[in-house]
């Protein structure tokens, strides 16, 4: 099979094949985002790098086999500005178009966020498909509705695993958020389901939606603890501020995953709130632990943010005959 991913981010759709036994003999990457781009050959050593996608030539391509894409969304997205394809980064979508008919493969797979009826009946229009629409919850631990256009035969949705955050949370100590009502609607607990990831989840909790888990006082911590953000020796006498660390409660699960993040502490009748980490957003993608390994917390949390959940991925994948 040789595969064409154009906006190839850090090859998710790389990891379903590969979870499924799929060979795979040429997968073209069209990227250019240096830091996915490292992330995607680390682990895929054989990768082809085939950058921006307006410079992609079907015809410079051998036969290929399957097409999948998931074409930038700032102008569909209900959380943007709904630009429609005025917006120059959603009007990429028409390179998957181009690149559609000049490839002609068996199957292709195009994704994308909701968005308005319009604009769907428009990608729709051009891909001669309607979307099925799955919400990445029914496989992981995440709250993430998306749209896949495919002609991939027999998608329907995925049986629900009844994964919750609870599942998939590390047992650590980290620094906890500051208490505020804007951090409030990012808290969940650990038998439920995360806010969805999002590219800016790297800038912390706040008005990103980054997923803010509980997590109670360990009685102490090298001889101190925190009570209203304030750290006690084992008197009881306040000896200033600190960014104490605290271990996760283990009973729920949180919100979907933003980028914002903030350090400050504060309490919340005694329970405290932390950011998720890299490792719990690679499992809430179903992306293997430690898959993003090798670049900036920053840059990890970017890429698993506009990543694919792999498990959704491979359920529309199996589908397809033998190539």
């Amino acid at each position: 099979m040789n595969v064409l991913s154009l906006f190839d981010g850090m090859s998710c759709g790389q990891i379903a094949l590969n979870n499924l036994g799929i060979k795979v003999d040429n997968y073209y990457a069209s990227e250019v985002d240096k830091y996915a781009m490292q992330i995607a050959k680390k682990n895929f050593p054989n990768i082809t790098h085939i950058g921006d996608v307006t410079k992609v030539i079907g015809s410079e391509l051998p036969k290929i086999d399957l097409l999948i894409g998931g074409s930038p969304c700032q102008g569909f997205s209900f959380a943007g500005k709904q630009l429609n394809f005025d917006d120059p980064r959603s009007a990429l979508f028409f390179e998957f178009v181009r690149l559609l008919k000049e490839c002609k493969p068996k199957y292709f797979m195009l994704e994308n966020v909701r968005m308005k009826q319009e604009f769907q009946d428009v990608i729709s229009e051009h891909l001669g498909v309607k979307p099925i629409m799955i919400n990445s919850a029914l496989v992981s631990a995440q709250n993430r509705v998306r749209l896949y256009w495919t002609n991939i035969p027999n998608v329907v949705q995925p049986n629900d695993k009844g994964i919750v955050l609870n599942d998939i949370i590390e047992n650590i100590v980290v620094d906890t958020v500051k208490d505020t009502a804007r951090n409030r609607k990012h808290y969940k607990e650990l038998n439920q389901k995360s806010l969805c990831m999002l590219a800016t989840m790297y800038k912390g909790a706040g008005n990103t939606g980054m997923t803010l888990v509980p997590q109670i006082l360990c009685g102490a911590w090298r001889g101190r603890y925190l009570i209203d953000g304030k750290r006690q020796d084992h008197k009881g006498s306040v000896v200033g501020k600190t960014e104490q660390r605290l271990e996760i409660r283990d009973d729920g699960k949180t919100n979907t995953i933003t980028t914002v993040q903030k350090d400050n502490v504060a309490t919340k009748g005694g329970v405290y709130y932390r950011k998720l980490t890299p490792l719990e957003c690679e499992r809430l993608q179903t992306v293997p632990d430690g898959y993003t390994d090798g670049v900036s917390n920053s840059q990890r949390y970017k890429m698993l943010g506009n990543g694919w959940t792999v498990d959704v991925i491979a359920h529309i994948f199996k589908n397809m005959e033998t190539i």
